[in-house]
Order: structure tokens, then sequence, then C-alpha cells
């Protein structure tokens, strides 16, 4: 198969929206690279809509239910602060980074999920020390490039605090500008978050969300900047995007406390969980009913009652109720027994303590119990997508695509390289393409 491009540097803009596509369009950098490109400001996302799994279906072109990264976090029941799907072998499959690697080019990934312990020749993973005895540096050098980590640490780790925005995205600019001069990856997967750090912690529309999406523009000035000193901008792509868009939301829906309630969570006295029949596993704006054992027709029988009862009230905070069987044919994961979808301005927590239902205050989302906006809402709901944005070699400029799903951008991309990913619920956008 033919390459049609030497370079694809493909840069993800957590949270960039549908509606973030005027102010883009105002910015100098943003604005530019648009009037060259081709676009679709009309993506449609994944289900749930949360990072990791929009993370792995951009680099496989496939569902959760099919790559296996169902949601952020495990089902750790009780845990305050569960894992994460941090790791490569999570995903089933093959991904872009893995057929690029093969073909022989050099891959780099920056903060990109699901990339611990991949075989990527640069490789700085979004992993956390989610450990008391654990530390952060010595975690991201375990699962990534060692030396490669160590040495841009080394330039630009005075850059960071810490894991705050906006100056981790800050360091991960640093790094992505060195890292194109100096290792000119025929592959880059970069992830920036300090725009849906923001709209968590302070709103969609927010005056911080606008001046993340400004601090953005100024970063992807630097990036090209950085390709043209590397003398490779004639042969390389640029692939701009988001991964989900967010919603506001000022109640927060715990339905754990209701299942603890009724006997089907156990805590101890200090509210750590002994024992579980039924559990919701929050995704944020949709959630998860997971069931021990999936015989247990008492548990069964006592949650469907539940839920029946709490659909009657919009005021619950849930919009819609979909079997196992409905969740797969979204793409979503097919083994729970539920997933609910939370009415606009409600999100779910798997809190247990509590009422269940409260309203969400400042000072919740200061000390990060809670938040004023996210996502992980079904793709369905009305203005929410995200968006795409390419130019550069390979691609034919000024097209504009009514509409794309986000798992049709890893083939784009694969063909792009020259590579396969296989059979994929995605399909190639080769309008946009100058084969």
């Amino acid at each position: 198969m033919t390459r049609l491009t030497d370079h694809l540097i493909v840069l993800s803009f957590d949270c960039l929206s549908e509606h973030d596509v005027p102010l883009l369009r105002e910015l100098p950098n943003f604005k530019k690279f648009i009037e060259n490109s081709s676009f679709c400001t009309q993506v449609e996302t994944i289900y749930p809509s949360v990072t990791y799994p929009c993370h792995a279906t951009i680099v496989t072109g496939n569902l959760p239910n099919r790559h296996g990264i169902v949601n952020n976090t495990f089902i750790q029941p009780g845990r305050t602060s569960p894992d994460w799907y941090w790791h490569r072998r999570h995903i089933k499959g093959t991904t872009l980074y893995d057929e690029a690697k093969n073909a022989g080019m050099k891959t780099a990934a920056l903060l990109w999920p699901v990339t611990a312990k991949a075989d990527i020749d640069y490789n700085m993973p979004e992993i956390f020390a989610n450990r008391p005895w654990q530390h952060q540096i010595p975690v991201s050098l375990f699962n990534g490039s060692p030396r490669y980590q160590l040495e841009m640490n080394a330039k630009f780790g005075h850059v960071r605090k810490g894991l705050s925005q906006p100056e981790l995205d800050d360091f991960v600019l640093e790094s992505t500008v060195e890292t194109i001069k100096t290792k000119k990856p025929g592959l880059m997967l970069v992830h920036f978050v300090d725009l849906d750090s923001q709209r968590h912690m302070y709103g969609f529309s927010s005056k911080e969300a606008q001046a993340a999406i400004h601090r953005h523009d100024q970063r992807l000035g630097r990036i090209i900047e950085a390709i043209k000193d590397a003398g490779i901008y004639e042969n390389a792509t640029i692939a701009i995007l988001g991964d989900h868009s967010a919603l506001d939301e000022s109640k927060v829906v715990k339905l754990n406390v209701l299942f603890k309630e009724r006997g089907l969570i156990q805590t101890n006295p200090a509210g750590k969980v002994t024992e579980w029949k039924a559990y919701c596993k929050s995704c944020d704006g949709s959630a998860y009913v997971y069931l021990k054992d999936e015989n247990d027709h008492d548990t069964k029988n006592a949650i469907t009652e539940l839920l029946a009862e709490l659909m009657l009230a919009s005021s619950n905070g849930i919009e819609a109720c979909i079997t196992g069987q409905e969740a797969n044919a979204k793409g979503a994961d097919g083994t729970v027994f539920r997933m609910l979808e939370a009415a606009r301005g409600y999100y779910f927590s798997e809190a247990l303590d509590g009422e269940y239902i409260e309203e969400v205050t400042e000072l919740d989302v200061k000390s990060k119990k809670y938040t004023f906006a996210c996502h992980g809402y079904s793709p369905e709901k009305e203005g929410y997508h995200t968006v795409f944005f390419a130019a550069g070699k390979g691609i034919r400029p000024g097209i504009s695509i009514r509409s794309m799903h986000l798992v049709d951008e890893g083939p784009t991309f694969a063909r792009l390289l020259g590579l396969d990913l296989g059979n994929t619920d995605g399909r190639i956008v080769e309008g946009i393409l100058d084969i």
C-alpha cells in the first residue's frame, strides 16, 4: 500500500468540541491551519465518551466492546482511586503505533492514554502514581522509555508542577517540540489535557476553558514551527482532533447509596466495601450497573424494580436505562446488567455516602470531590460532537466532511502511513486523501 506521508503528527486536544470551532477560526494558528485543512466539525464520539476508550478507539478504529477499553477505570468497588486502563496489554488487537513500528517507522507518544509498556520508541505514557508508596517519576520511567523520559525531564522538568494544568501541558509541549526537532518520528501521538481539566473545574464555557483554547493555539503554533525547524514540514501531515465534548452539570447521582441502603453493598465501619452484589460504575455522564453474580436473579429483580421506580421522575437524574445487549449494540460493555444515561445537568458518582442526589457546590469542586462539567454521555445527545482537522502531505485541502465517526480516524491515519489496521469498525475517509 502506498505511503502518503513521511511524518504523521496527531494532536489530541482533549474535550475539543464542535462549539469551539467559531473561536478556533478566530485564533491565529488554528485559523491558518483550518484554512489549509480538510475537516469535520460533526464527529460522532463513542459510548461511553470518556478519554481512555476514546483514545483506544482513535488508534484501533474499533469501538470499546471490541478493543476492550470500556471505561477509564476498573471495577474496584470502594477504592477511593481505582486503577486506570493504563497499559497497552488491555487493548485487544493491533494499534496504529504497533503497525507503524512493525513497518520500521520511528514512533513517539506523549501522554497518550493506554500506552504504558507499549512498544513505542519514545514513550512518555499517561500513568499516575496510584499507591501511597509510589512516586510519579519512577512509575512513568518504568512504564515508558526511561532514557527518553529522563532526557525530557532533565531539560523541561522545571516547567511541570506535578499533574497540575496548564503546567503539565506546557511540559508536554516542550517535550513535543524537542522530540520533533531531534527524533523526527514517522508517527507521533500527543495528548493535551488543559482544556478538559478547565472544563471539569470551571464549566464548559468558563473563561478558564476559553483561556485553555488560547493556550492550545499558542501550542499549535510552536509545534508547527518545530516541524518547519526540523526540515520535515513539506513531508509531514498534522491532524488535530478532539475525543469528546462535555456538558455542564450541577447535580450528582449516587446510585450506590441506594444499593447500600437495600443491602446490595456491604461496608465496614470505615465505609470501605466488604461485599457487593451490584455496583454502579461511573462513566461520568453514563454508568454501568454490574452484578457480581450474573445468575443472582433476586438482585436482578431488585435492581429492575429500583430503576423502574427511579425512571418515573426526571428529578432522579436518569434519562435512559438499557440492557447489556443494547449497550453492546452501541459499542459499550455488553457484559453489564444495565447501562444508564444521565439527564442533562446530572452525572454519576460511585460514592456510597450522603444523599442519592446531591447539588454540586464550589467547595465540592475545589476539593475535587465533584465537577462542574463532564463527558461520558451518549453520542446521541444533541450538540455533543467533537472535531477533526487534517492538513499537509497526503491531504487534499479545503474539503468539509458533513459527518464522520471517531472510529474512522484510525483507518484514515493508517492509510496515510501505508498501513492496515485490518477489519475495523471504522472506515477510511478517502475523500480527504490525496491518493
